[in-house]
């Protein structure tokens, strides 16, 4: 069995903009810190959540410096350093790894895409170079690429490749990367709503959006399923699955970070070509979040 990065609720943490668009590195530490009072278990720096699409090499590598030096080893901080070219991926690998992350999450090659082959070559390249443990992020939705069961249970054969984070929304895939890997490779939840049937499935934790406005919430039901108290984790998913399901009613980080600037953490808006959502679906939002106490 290999050592677990986190069990539990890890959060894809937003990155907040300032009026000019550059990063607001207080207003991150802000975030950190509100994750980290209220349970969360892992810091995810750059994931999709926090727009490293539309980052600088500089600022890429700069919020990874930050969150590390913020979080100062009291929770692992995992830093997003895919890419659809492996020299760059493999290049943000070993700068992550000289600033103390903890470990990686490497994205699927998008847009270019790859064969099942290919995925093999390319993620045993990015961890042959370096020393830390990777969580491997399966989206295909956004990358075109699915990382297929057989696919993981060989991957999962080299040291380091210790976990996936798995967002394909495919529970019956899930189950089967559960039978052929076994205890060789963790699993995480890479939707908010499918938390508790995948954790029930074997999962030891999610890496959410969710926890950036309810921290506390999202940890608790993680920790519930980790306790084998599926009922009580359902009922508790189950109070947050509208709130839940605002989140991703536009395109992530979109409904997230008009909830935080709700709640007052002033995180500003997403970098282009994302845009602000409908006022309808602000409405919406925060109507939902008026009735679950979040804000008043």
């Amino acid at each position: 069995m290999k050592n677990a990065i986190f069990k539990g609720a890890g959060v894809a943490i937003a990155t907040p903009m300032n009026a000019d668009g550059s990063i607001n590195f207080n207003k991150l530490g802000e975030l950190i810190d509100f994750n980290i009072d209220n349970g969360t278990d892992a810091i995810i720096i750059c994931g999709t959540t926090g727009e490293s699409a539309t980052m600088t090499d500089e600022e890429h590598i700069e919020s990874i410096r930050y969150a590390v030096e913020k979080v100062n080893h009291r929770i692992p901080v995992i830093a997003g350093t895919g890419s659809n070219h492996t020299e760059y991926a493999i290049h943000l690998s070993q700068k992550a790894e000289a600033l103390g992350a903890d470990a990686l999450l490497v994205v699927t090659p998008y847009y270019n895409k790859t064969s099942q082959r290919g995925l093999i070559t390319h993620y045993t390249a990015i961890a042959n170079s370096v020393k830390i443990p990777l969580i491997l992020y399966n989206v295909p939705s956004r990358t075109g690429v699915n990382i297929l069961p057989e696919t993981l249970a060989k991957l999962a054969e080299i040291e380091n490749i210790v976990a996936v984070k798995e967002a394909s929304g495919n529970i019956s895939q899930i189950a089967k990367i559960s039978a052929l890997c076994g205890d060789k490779i963790d699993i995480y939840s890479g939707n908010d709503d499918q938390i508790v049937p995948i954790m029930a499935l074997g999962g030891i934790g999610v890496i959410s959006v969710l926890s950036n406005c309810m921290p506390f919430e999202t940890h608790e039901i993680a920790s519930l399923c980790l306790e084998n108290k599926f009922d009580q984790a359902r009922e508790k998913a189950n109070k947050l699955l509208e709130f839940t399901n605002l989140l991703f009613c536009d395109v992530n980080p979109i409904p997230v970070k008009e909830a935080l600037n709700l709640m007052g953490f002033e995180v500003g808006e997403c970098r282009l070509p994302l845009v602000r959502m409908e006022q309808e679906k602000i409405d919406k939002l925060k109507a939902c979040m008026q009735k679950i106490g979040l804000i008043k």
